[in-house]
């Protein structure tokens, strides 16, 4: 058996049914409503729940960038539009949260894609830092946190040897 045998439309004249050619109302329908729950699906965040409590985007928000050396870990966090004031960062059991409320700038009444209300964004660190060293700052929209790893915490790391 040849595979265009499968293939509706290849069984004659490799040609594709008069339906398929968008004259079928009904198909025109059931293809609109497919394309609408595709979008709609493609806008949940399909990663771990680790990644962000309230995912108003594809993934997490507000958007993070982390890295790591020896002695620290930086977290950059992107935050337009809002202030110091409207940001609170906790750290509790090794987990960095970021919460806030952006507050819309008009009455509601214009249309408008940006975000605005309540988020929280929660950060396993992986890491004990040293909770007094911890220092933040923010400029132009970004909040940037630094985290100073524990010295004892880091003594803890063991490597393992892989073997055949």
């Amino acid at each position: 058996m040849n595979m265009r045998d499968l293939i509706p439309w290849g069984r004659n004249n490799n040609q594709a049914p008069s339906i398929y050619s968008g004259s079928d109302p009904f198909l025109s329908l059931h293809r609109e409503v497919n394309r609408l729950f595709d979008d709609m699906l493609r806008s949940f965040d399909t990663r771990s729940p680790t990644a962000g409590q309230f995912s108003p985007f594809d993934g997490g928000w507000p958007k993070v960038e982390i890295s790591e050396s020896d002695n620290e870990l930086r977290v950059t966090a992107e935050v337009p539009g809002m202030e110091e004031k409207d940001i609170e960062v906790l750290l509790e059991d090794d987990v960095l949260t970021l919460r806030g409320e952006k507050r819309s700038e008009t009455d509601g009444k214009n249309y408008s894609e940006r975000f605005y209300g309540r988020f929280q964004r929660n950060i396993p660190l992986g890491y004990e830092v040293e909770d007094d060293k911890v220092k933040a700052s923010f400029a132009n929209g970004l909040l940037t946190l630094t985290l100073p790893k524990n010295p004892n915490a880091q003594s803890k790391v063991k490597r393992i040897p892989i073997t055949r």
